[in-house]
């Protein structure tokens, strides 16, 4: 009795493919997920066959990893698909965050007293009445040191009069 040649291990891993992909259509929720199943066993078994000793029995053994990578996969998170730029709810906010550190660059090249002032601004406190009774100065001189800022920053920051430095910010 002569015995058949017996076939490469990437061959055997080959002959396999119709059958693990046939089972895990059954185990994954949709075609991407099978695929992706079948994917991590064959690299799984490959991986073991370069490494270590051969396997006895392929056949049963490419379906325990099958098995095993399926219930992996139950337990993760379920993959979403990336976001086009259309389906953004919130649009992006790189050009805000880049306008906001211009901004703090342009207050922190204004005088101590002013760029104090300004801080105390893009910190929330919008009232002179408040900066007045925070920083000790008359309610005059913070309203005159307000407005030399603001028209500073908007020559720093090519605004047109009028306009409002927190618009860059919003």
């Amino acid at each position: 009795m002569s015995k058949s040649p017996r076939l490469q291990p990437d061959q055997d891993l080959l002959a396999l493919l119709p059958l693990l992909t046939r089972v895990a259509r059954h185990m994954a929720p949709d075609a991407d997920a099978a695929r992706d199943l079948v994917q991590d066993t064959v690299l799984s078994l490959h991986q073991r066959l370069q490494d270590g000793p051969g396997i006895e029995a392929l056949r049963p053994y490419a379906l325990a990893v099958l098995r095993n990578a399926a219930r992996r996969a139950r337990g993760q998170p379920a993959s979403t698909s990336e976001l086009t730029e259309s389906c953004a709810v919130i649009a992006p906010d790189a050009l805000a965050r880049l306008a906001c550190a211009d901004l703090d660059r342009a207050i922190a090249g204004l005088p101590q007293d002013q760029a104090e002032l300004m801080r105390m601004v893009r910190a929330g406190h919008d009232s002179p009445a408040e900066l007045a009774r925070l920083t000790g100065l008359p309610p005059g001189t913070v309203m005159s040191r307000l407005a030399r800022a603001r028209r500073r920053l908007r020559v720093q920051m090519d605004m047109a009069d009028g306009e409002s430095a927190a618009s860059l910010c919003d």
